[in-house]
């Protein structure tokens, strides 16, 4: 036996008594109408009634039917599922420290830039993940946090779709960005927190030393997962453009420091990865996930799920409406 339906907002069904005025109005309104009198009213009357004169009762029912159904659409009738949810979540609060310095727009991802593969990259990454509360923060020459700890996937994508080089002061506060992504843990309750840095360079700028930071990880028991993006050495970097518009590259080096990356991972019971290629990156971030342990956000038993039935009601509503319109204006209209 399906489940009986239930209301979730009870009190709009008060509207129902105006059902009762309606046709009494109508009822009113019809004693009321004004007549023809003819001396000669049996020649009328030899021809019948047509069906018009017994259908012409029917408006009010339209209107005072349309009434009804809108009532029962906006008190909002619900239908008990038979599964039911579980509240217990589990998940990991990531926080994703981003390089934004000018280095990204390296070009040995072609036919993209490591600003662009790493934004791809991370998009896919949040929409594969589902119980795992995320934030963001970003970092050049000093960091600053882009999005706090959040399951709401959808902002976070766009919060990375707009992220661009260029808007911060360039360099690469390596510190800065794990002390800042730490103090977005700080106050976590998750059993697994997580701090993942992805980055082209060495540490150039900032306030706190990488290695002090990784001493507060350490402290904090937050392991930091470092990817190293980019081939080093000599790659092609943007110079410009031609004539035509087109870009230019020139061969340009930019230092990395691979040993600072493991130093870091190792120092907090993180990993060390290389990107070197799109398809790195995506592995590297993987593997992250694959090395923590769950744990649980919310604690709860289970919760029963409800279906949304107001829908046939609203169309029944507004068809009914509709129809009693377009009869009173045509086929049913009435002259006094």
């Amino acid at each position: 036996m399906p489940p009986l339906p239930a209301f979730n907002n009870p009190e709009a069904l008060w509207g129902l008594l105006l059902v009762p005025l309606l046709l009494v109005q109508a009822w009113r309104e019809r004693r009321a109408r004004a007549t023809l009198r003819f001396s000669a009213a049996h020649v009328f009357a030899r021809g019948g009634k047509g069906m018009r004169t017994y259908l012409l009762p029917l408006l009010p029912l339209l209107r005072a039917a349309a009434v009804v159904a809108a009532v029962l659409a906006i008190a909002r009738p619900q239908a008990r599922d038979s599964r039911v949810r579980d509240l217990s979540v589990e998940g990991i609060d990531i926080v994703v420290a981003l390089d934004l310095s000018t280095s990204m727009e390296a070009g040995d991802f072609r036919p993209q830039n490591r600003m662009h593969v790493a934004k791809e990259v991370l998009s896919e990454f949040i929409a594969n993940r589902v119980n795992d509360r995320i934030g963001l923060v970003v970092f050049a020459g000093a960091a600053y946090t882009q999005a706090p700890l959040t399951l709401d996937y959808g902002v976070l994508k766009e919060v990375i779709k707009q992220l661009r080089t260029r808007v911060l002061e360039d360099g690469t506060a390596i510190g800065d960005a794990l002390a800042t992504s730490l103090n977005r843990l700080r106050d976590s309750d998750a059993k697994s927190r997580v701090v993942v840095l992805i980055t082209d360079g060495d540490n150039n700028a900032g306030k706190i030393s990488p290695m002090d930071a990784a001493n507060m990880a350490q402290s904090l028991r937050v392991p930091i997962y470092t990817i190293l993006v980019g081939k080093g050495g000599k790659v092609p970097f943007p110079q410009g453009t031609d004539l035509f518009g087109n870009t230019v590259w020139r061969e340009t080096e930019i230092p990395i420091n691979p040993e600072l990356m493991q130093d870091i991972a190792d120092r907090t019971g993180g990993e060390y990865y290389r990107a070197t290629d799109p398809e790195g990156l995506r592995a590297g971030l993987q593997k992250v996930l694959d090395s923590l342990e769950r744990s649980k956000l919310m604690e709860g038993g289970a919760s029963a799920t409800y279906r949304e039935e107001f829908h046939p009601f609203l169309l029944a509503a507004f068809g009914l409406a509709a129809l009693e319109l377009l009869l009173r204006a045509s086929f049913m209209r009435v002259f006094p």
